[in-house]
């Protein structure tokens, strides 16, 4: 199936300001576009790319005073099947796991390994390892977290999840990589676009996802703590080892966000809409 993706980002900003963009499909999704991928920013700023420690394709730029415009439509080709389900992956063991892949094991910004480890052993321990106990852990996250956007916060930790029994969707995922790490199950954030394919249509405006992946017979496979059902039409945008690694935007100085759209949905055609959003100081937009 084809899917017509895009977004815009309106900033207000007060002082020329360097800016990381992590606003590409992921390279490993290259050959299923079906145009030219480009961002577009208004006024014309020139516009540097790179790919990161984490394989993901990023711009910098230097954002100019006043109002920011970035903005961005593509169509590309998706298989149209489910998040991948393999009940025989087996969980590798740590001496065999590829170098790259040990840092998934480790406490990052926001998954405190240390801090779950009892807590994981004591209620996955008795699990069958791999498939079945990374299943367990992404079905206990998705039932015993309730969500909330009045459960947001953007300094909020895996830990601090588990102690309040909330949060948003990127919370249900550091929640899960945690519990993941804790168990000895390599697992890392990954963020992009998530269309309503396959369910009913929420009347929620639309939304960059968050969800994880978890290496398990030497792939990486889909997890989502908080739809748990595998979906149809994730494009993949950015993964690393928590968001702070997969932040959509990072400004190293004062910027404001004033509108923010995007779309995710069947086949070609123009993007419309626009809503609002917080203000950002300094800081990352997830």
């Amino acid at each position: 199936m084809q899917i017509r993706l895009g977004y815009e980002l309106v900033f207000d900003i007060l002082a020329p300001v360097p800016m990381v963009l992590l606003l590409y499909t992921h390279p490993s999704r290259a050959g299923c576009l079906l145009e030219p991928e480009q961002i577009r920013i208004e006024p014309e700023t020139p516009i540097e790319d790179f790919i990161d420690v984490f394989g993901n394709k990023c711009a910098r730029i230097v954002a100019p005073t006043g109002e920011l415009r970035i903005s961005h439509e593509l169509l590309i080709e998706d298989t149209g099947e489910p998040d991948r389900v393999n009940p025989d992956a087996r969980q590798v063991p740590i001496e065999e796991l590829p170098p790259e892949v040990l840092q998934f094991l480790m406490s990052s910004r926001y998954c405190e390994v240390d801090l779950l480890s009892d807590i994981a052993w004591n209620l996955f321990g008795h699990t069958p390892p791999g498939w079945q106990r990374a299943r367990a852990i992404c079905d206990w996250v998705h039932n015993h977290i309730e969500f909330g956007y009045q459960h947001a916060r953007s300094t909020k930790t895996a830990y601090e999840v588990y102690q309040e029994k909330g949060g948003v969707c990127r919370d249900f995922q550091h929640l899960a990589i945690t519990l993941s790490r804790a168990m000895n199950i390599p697992a890392r954030y990954a963020t992009g676009y998530l269309g309503d394919f396959g369910v009913p249509v929420s009347p929620a405006a639309m939304d960059f996802s968050a969800w994880y992946e978890v290496y398990l017979g030497g792939e990486w496979y889909t997890y989502d703590a908080r739809h748990r059902a595998p979906r149809i039409g994730r494009v993949l945008m950015a993964t690393g080892r928590d968001a702070t690694d997969a932040a959509l935007t990072t400004s190293f100085g004062p910027s404001t966000l004033k509108t923010f759209f995007v779309r995710s949905d069947a086949g070609p055609g123009p993007a419309a809409g626009t809503g609002a959003a917080p203000r950002f100081d300094g800081a990352q937009v997830w």
